[in-house]
């Protein structure tokens, strides 16, 4: 099937209809409730709204880009990565039910400028559901605190909205990003979905990455002058401040431009299919960075912490990019992050 055109009807952020051809998530399913981080059969739907009321169904259907995407990935992927596939587009309905429509007594603070809101909750639930209902052997380490303890050595780490902040100001760039660790740590699969752009990255080790079925690559850029490079920003934490204004300084005079859009697992992706030649930033969570790693070395890129150690789940720190940027940037970062 044909990728649709960029003309294709799609939902708008404030649209709860969605295509016949969706499959409905059945509201009996177990999933989490916005308060709770234990996964309980009797659970119903997740409740969002202010008065405790459930959200409509349809909230709950299972979101496809698009029919025929969909089914082109689904004969291309082994069925780990289409339980990622379904578990971000079940989230990202979820979100597109909510973007604009936050209430202030829908958000909390987790702490000093953390927060998290009921879309978070419901996010993860959904995604629990699916996961746990297809690997029930496989653990889940999840931000909003799901945590499963499985048998089979593997595990699902999951960001059921990485950039909260900007969800919360409705500013349209956020993402869901899941990812599944094998018991010696090598990543197998990664799904990053931004529900707004319908845009679905997906990748499996040794396959190879890919944005909407088509297959992606690094940046081939290797002009100092012509680099696009992301970043993130210390926002709670300055200890480190000064040594990241020092290497951002190095940044901005080796580059042609710096982006700080609000979601790691997006900025990864970002890099992966070479929209940025480059991305680094220091302390990281595992849900932020565990999908966006792979989705990197899949497409022919190199990824590691600020030592340049490839097992990059220790420091939790990340340099990317290409044959240039990397080393550019990791030379930078042994400079002012010692």
């Amino acid at each position: 099937s044909s990728v649709p055109s960029p003309q294709s009807s799609v939902l708008s952020p404030q649209s709860s209809v969605l295509s016949p051809q969706s499959s409905v998530l059945s509201p009996q399913s177990s999933v989490l409730s916005p308060q709770s981080s234990v996964l309980s059969p009797q659970s119903s739907v997740p409740h969002l709204s202010s008065d405790n009321s459930p959200l409509p169904v349809n909230c709950y259907i299972e979101w496809r880009l698009c029919e025929p995407l969909a089914s082109k990935i689904m004969h291309t992927t082994g069925s780990e990565l289409q339980a990622a596939i379904d578990a971000a587009e079940a989230a990202g309905a979820i979100m597109l039910e909510k973007f604009g429509e936050l209430n202030q007594n829908e958000i909390r603070t987790k702490e000093f400028k953390d927060f998290v809101t009921g879309v978070d909750k419901a996010s993860e639930a959904a995604i629990a559901d699916i996961i746990t209902e297809r690997f029930p052997q496989d653990s889940m380490l999840c931000e909003e605190g799901t945590i499963v303890n499985g048998s089979s050595g593997r595990k699902w780490i999951v960001d059921p909205l990485d950039g909260t902040l900007n969800f919360i100001h409705s500013f349209p760039v956020f993402s869901v990003s899941i990812a599944l660790q094998a018991k010696n740590g090598d990543l197998l699969a990664g799904v990053v979905c931004q529900p707004i752009l319908k845009e679905l990255f997906t990748a499996e080790k040794d396959k190879g990455a890919y944005l909407n079925g088509n297959k992606i690559s690094i940046s081939d850029r290797h002009d100092k002058e012509s680099f696009l490079i992301g970043t993130g920003l210390p926002f709670r934490e300055y200890h480190y401040l000064d040594a990241y204004i020092g290497m951002l300084r190095e940044v901005i005079r080796d580059s042609a431009g710096i982006r700080r859009a609000g979601s790691a697992a997006l900025d990864l992706a970002y890099t992966a299919c070479g929209r940025f030649d480059g991305f680094w930033e220091y302390r990281l969570f595992p849900w932020d960075f565990a999908a966006g790693v792979l989705l990197i070395r899949e497409a022919g890129g190199t990824v590691t912490d600020f030592r340049g150690q490839s097992d990059v789940f220790g420091e939790q720190s990340i340099i990317a990019g290409n044959g240039t940027t990397h080393p550019l940037l990791l030379d930078m970062a042994s400079r002012h992050f010692s």
